[in-house]
């Protein structure tokens, strides 16, 4: 079967702004007890008027654009998000419905913060077998819906905000774009991070997910570079679940990815969940950090405990 490849990227974030200085006059906390804990400096927040599908649907029309792909010829919509509100329509409809985009097959994946991983490889593998032949693929979260914020533990963490790829065929002879996917979840830890309840509230055992992810996340991102016959020297990148920046910044060096620009959007956007990877890689691209071809470790972890990662050729 012929592989996939990602064509274009494209990202979306509210207009808001939150800083360090502004939580300081709603939580106890400081713009010290922040970044020295997480790294994180601001964080972007979309109003009451502003629904998930509508950051989804931003960041997918910015990637079809950078594709130069018509609406109408993709046929599967894949939105990774934890935050819809509603359980029907989802959001893969209704931006199905903003774009118009005609008949695709359109699907949520609720994975949270692994979520855009699992959705990219969903996508592939969808190609991969003639099931589709374009796909929409988006991490879009709202987070600012679920978070108490009067408890600082997780209100200085999140931020609102979408990215998207265009996933499709190929070429002949051309090789594949998206590597093979290293998937799994650790069921007994699924309790460590949590949106639930009535209203449903995002809660999480920080320290037991950043001893899991300082001691797991090493091997797996390294298996997941043989996965796709590279060794993490081969990485021009290295783009993971935008969570906390002590978490994020050791690991390039931990694999031996010596080569490798690491994603650290977590500084300016905060935890967006699902959105997170997507939108560092999104902003790597924009910014030129990356060239097309270049190989990059995608790689989201959180919720269930799941996590997935594969690497991919920029577009």
């Amino acid at each position: 079967m012929p592989g996939s490849r990602i064509a274009a990227v494209g990202h979306y974030q509210p207009a808001k702004v939150l800083t360090n200085e502004d939580l300081t006059g709603m939580v106890d906390t400081s713009d010290e007890w922040i970044r020295s804990r997480v790294g994180i400096r601001t964080r972007h927040l979309a109003g009451p008027g502003e629904p998930v599908d509508e950051l989804a649907a931003h960041a997918a029309a910015k990637a079809l654009a950078s594709a130069g792909r018509a609406p109408s010829s993709v046929d599967l919509v894949v939105v990774a998000t934890s935050t819809a509100i509603d359980r029907s329509p989802n959001m893969a409809a209704r931006v199905a419905a903003r774009l118009g985009l005609g008949s695709p097959a359109a699907m949520d994946v609720n994975v949270v913060c692994a979520g855009f991983t699992h959705a990219l490889a969903t996508a592939d593998h969808a190609v991969r077998a003639g099931a589709a032949s374009r796909a929409l693929v988006i991490g879009a979260d709202k987070m600012s819906d679920v978070t108490d914020w009067s408890d600082r533990t997780t209100c200085v963490l999140v931020g609102d905000g979408a990215g998207a790829a265009v996933v499709e065929p190929c070429a002949e002879g051309e090789e594949a774009g998206i590597g093979p996917v290293l998937w799994g979840s650790v069921p007994e830890m699924g309790h460590a991070v949590r949106i639930e309840g009535t209203p449903p509230r995002f809660a999480q055992e920080g320290q037991s997910v950043y001893r899991w992810a300082t001691t797991q996340l090493p091997p797996l991102a390294r298996a997941t570079c043989e996965r796709a016959g590279l060794t993490p020297a081969d990485l021009a990148a290295v783009v993971l679940h935008q969570a906390n920046l002590r978490i994020v910044e050791p690991l390039a060096e931990r694999i031996g990815a010596v080569n490798a620009v690491v994603a650290r959007d977590v500084v300016d956007s905060g935890n967006t969940s699902a959105a997170s990877v997507p939108l560092a890689l999104s902003k790597l691209v924009e910014r030129g950090e990356i060239a097309k071809g270049d190989p990059v470790l995608l790689f989201g972890f959180g919720g269930n405990l799941s996590y997935a990662g594969q690497v991919v050729r920029c577009p």
